[in-house]
């Protein structure tokens, strides 16, 4: 099977920060908002834009306080199939995410339906003011009406290829590949 790497550690350096400057610029500040990390890779690329999202703004000792994450295990569609995956804790800052603008942070988003059961999940705990969607990578073959609001790398791909994001805090090392598909 081939892989090839399309981010670097770098160009994940230089998408993470891009994306922290555009939350900022659409919340027009960092008030009132909260980043939920989706587990596993949403949580920590959560944690890294909530630590440059304070460095940017002025204000290192925020970050714990904008930073959260969302386990959406039960609200899964796919739980009949027999996929399992244990669930993880959900932590939502302090401040809460009533009228809040809480923005959903995951790794890859590809056909919308874990995003459509955080918004599920999300629901449960709270009424925020709005919702908005950063990821890393958007690949493409929606099967619901989804879309990010904040996107790392636009990667087209075939549904035969396979999305593979390597963090540093869960991997050892930052790198997004792509494999399968022909080769």
């Amino acid at each position: 099977m081939t892989e090839r790497t399309v981010l670097d550690g770098a160009d994940v350096r230089r998408a993470t920060t891009r994306i922290a400057h555009e939350i900022i610029e659409s919340n027009k500040g960092t008030d009132d908002l909260v980043l939920l990390g989706i587990p596993r890779r949403g949580v920590p690329l959560a944690n890294r834009l909530g630590g440059l999202i304070a460095d940017i703004s002025g204000r290192p000792e925020s970050a714990d306080r904008l930073v959260g994450s969302l386990d959406i295990t039960m609200y899964r569609d796919d739980l009949r199939s027999g996929a399992y995956r244990a669930p993880e804790p959900t932590r939502i800052p302090d401040a809460g995410i009533d009228g809040r603008t809480v923005v959903l942070v995951d790794d890859v988003l590809f056909s919308g339906r874990t995003i459509r059961a955080a918004l599920d999940a999300l629901s449960d705990l709270g009424r925020p003011a709005r919702v908005r969607l950063a990821v890393l990578v958007d690949r493409g073959h929606r099967d619901l009406p989804i879309r990010a609001d904040h996107v790392g790398k636009n990667l087209p791909t075939s549904s035969s290829e396979r999305v593979n994001v390597s963090l540093t805090e869960v991997d050892g090392e930052d790198a997004v590949t792509i494999s399968g598909g022909r080769g």
